[in-house]
């Protein structure tokens, strides 16, 4: 994968989950091209390499509970159940969240879960998270998703602001969100429900 993706762990995982079972087969020849898909339902599956950085700027080590947000054919799930102890997906499309747990259950994933919801509201039945991950891009961070993370987690978000997508990482540490800038992004956006 190269250009700048250094994390093992992120790398070998890339290389584990082929990315055509998350695509439709319209596009499965186009699986492995670094650009999003569609998907189904105005949703997209989201770039390989934007993917990437956000799974390596969360530092994974592999003990982690993770959430994602927005986890449309469940592909980012997977390649975090590679990586993590355990991943948590919320989905507020019904139809593509019920796809993406029957693929996950398909490909032997046990450690991974996909619920419908409004992914603004977190899981807090399953909190705390050590990292959570937002596939869509939102206009401020959810208090919610900052409230499930545990202390030293990290939630990787693109926010938008003044017309353009800027990759967000906050790192919570001693009660406190410290947040900086990991560069632009496009994703489609969150909402709520």
């Amino acid at each position: 994968m190269g250009r700048g993706i250094y994390d093992k762990k992120v790398l070998e995982a890339f290389a584990k989950v082929p990315r055509e079972e998350f695509v439709p087969p319209e596009y499965k020849h186009l699986a492995y091209e670094d650009y999003p898909l569609p998907i189904g339902a105005g949703q997209t599956i989201s770039q390989p390499y934007m993917v990437a950085i956000m799974l390596q700027e969360m530092h994974l080590k592999g003990d982690e509970k993770v959430l994602e947000v927005g986890a449309g054919s469940g592909y980012v799930v997977a390649l975090l159940a590679q990586i993590c102890r355990e991943v948590w997906g919320i989905e507020r499309i019904e139809s593509l969240a019920i796809q993406a747990q029957e693929r996950l259950r398909k490909l032997g994933y046990t450690n991974a879960h996909i619920v419908v919801g409004d992914g603004t509201k977190g899981l807090p039945s399953e909190a705390p998270f050590d990292a959570i991950l937002v596939s869509a891009a939102a206009k401020k961070v959810p208090q919610a998703l900052l409230e499930q993370l545990a202390e030293g987690g990290r939630l990787v978000i693109p926010l938008e602001s003044n017309y353009v997508q800027i990759l967000t990482i906050i790192e919570k540490k001693k009660g406190k969100f410290i947040e900086r800038e990991a560069g632009p992004c496009i994703f489609v956006p969150l909402i709520e429900e």
